[in-house]
């Protein structure tokens, strides 16, 4: 269709001004039709990325033992003690 046979309607956006290729380029996700699909699977990864890292903060803070090697070659579990509170 021509631009100028187009009738401007209210909500159209910055599709319906008119604009130089540069802006169009740099200003990309302004001029296309969201893509329903691709947004869900983002903010699934995003929220999936979020929970993992709070996930781990919550266990590494939780941990009272770790794991020391005897010279012996066996493992035994110590657990933690802070240098502070004697």
């Amino acid at each position: 269709m021509n631009k100028k046979s187009e009738k401007v309607m209210p909500g159209d956006g910055l599709r319906s001004l008119k604009s130089t290729i540069l802006f169009r380029t740099i200003n990309y996700e302004l001029y296309i039709k969201p893509n329903k699909i691709i947004m869900i699977f983002g903010t699934i990864a995003m929220f999936g990325c979020v929970g993992y890292i709070v996930y781990m903060q919550h266990n590494s803070n939780n941990k009272k033992y770790y794991s020391v090697i005897n010279s012996n070659g066996t493992i035994d579990f110590k657990k933690k003690i802070s240098k502070w509170t004697m």
